[in-house]
């Protein structure tokens, strides 16, 4: 096997020009899984752990810009937690520690799992994702990156560059079921995020569909049934807003839960966020 060490952003350009066959190794803790267990034949990797320009972030006006590189330690506290609590959140129920440490929120959605914690939330904020090969740049939704369970639309040469995450005023909440606390893959996850500027309330859900899954018709439900400057929900409106928010998902029978318990559940986090974020209306 090729073991090759990419030095900047440029030279991995470069590196997938000349074989775009390349695996690319970051935290490698999902991919080390697949290699470990013969899933994956391959035949060269490019390391781009060491790519200083992956590996840093700013805060850049209305929005975060995060390297693909920056792992999920340092997302889930200090000033990137301040900045975008509900990314934070999720950091900090992915793995153990050792895996925090590796882990990268580029790998995370490149990987394309219907339970990566990280996509949720980013698909709740509306962020894009910046990917970038030796003939260009594009920037893509989501919901445009990932096509399916594990695929996506990046072309043979292209890389994840950076995440433009939207910064909004307002509190935010990721909530997750699973069959213990820690350590554990997702049966369903809500990310809900709230702008309180635009009055609106953005709800995405994970391993409960294919692809990345808003849930628009509650989204806009439940933001004219809020109070924004008292930060109060009507209650007469939580148990239409479960039904909507239960109704946007299609999920699978598996190995981890039946389709029917993934339902069920979507609409109980559902209504957990929305009451952590909001009071009832007196």
């Amino acid at each position: 096997m090729d073991f090759l060490i990419a030095s900047s952003t440029e030279d991995l350009c470069e590196l997938l020009a000349q074989d775009p066959t390349r695996q690319l190794l970051a935290g490698g803790t999902d991919f080390m899984v697949e290699v470990n267990f013969r899933h994956r034949d391959v035949t060269g990797v490019i390391a781009i752990d060491r790519i200083e320009e992956l590996k840093r972030w700013r805060h850049d006006g209305d929005s975060v810009l995060i390297g693909s590189c920056v792992t999920y330690r340092e997302i889930e506290r200090g000033p990137l937690a301040t900045l975008i609590p509900a990314l934070a959140q999720s950091a900090r129920t992915i793995g153990s520690p050792q895996i925090r440490n590796a882990g990268t929120i580029g790998g995370n959605l490149a990987t394309a799992s219907p339970a990566g914690d990280m996509i949720p939330v980013l698909s709740a904020l509306g962020a894009q994702v910046i990917v970038r090969s030796k003939s260009g740049v594009r920037e893509l939704q989501v919901g445009e990156l990932i096509t399916g369970v594990k695929t996506n639309s990046l072309l043979e040469d292209e890389f994840i560059e950076s995440v433009r995450v939207p910064v909004l005023r307002g509190p935010q909440e990721f909530l997750k079921v699973g069959p213990r606390n820690a350590m554990v893959i997702s049966v369903t996850s809500l990310a809900m995020v709230t702008d309180i500027d635009k009055e609106y309330i953005g709800i995405a859900l994970g391993s409960v569909s294919a692809s990345p899954c808003r849930s628009t018709e509650a989204e806009h439900f439940i933001s004219k049934n809020i109070n924004w400057d008292k930060l109060t929900v009507q209650s007469g409106a939580i148990e239409n807003f479960e039904s909507l928010v239960r109704e946007s998902a299609n999920p699978i029978d598996d190995h981890r839960s039946s389709s029917g318990y993934r339902t069920h559940t979507v609409g109980i986090l559902a209504r957990r966020a929305l009451l952590r974020i909001f009071r009832l209306e007196n």
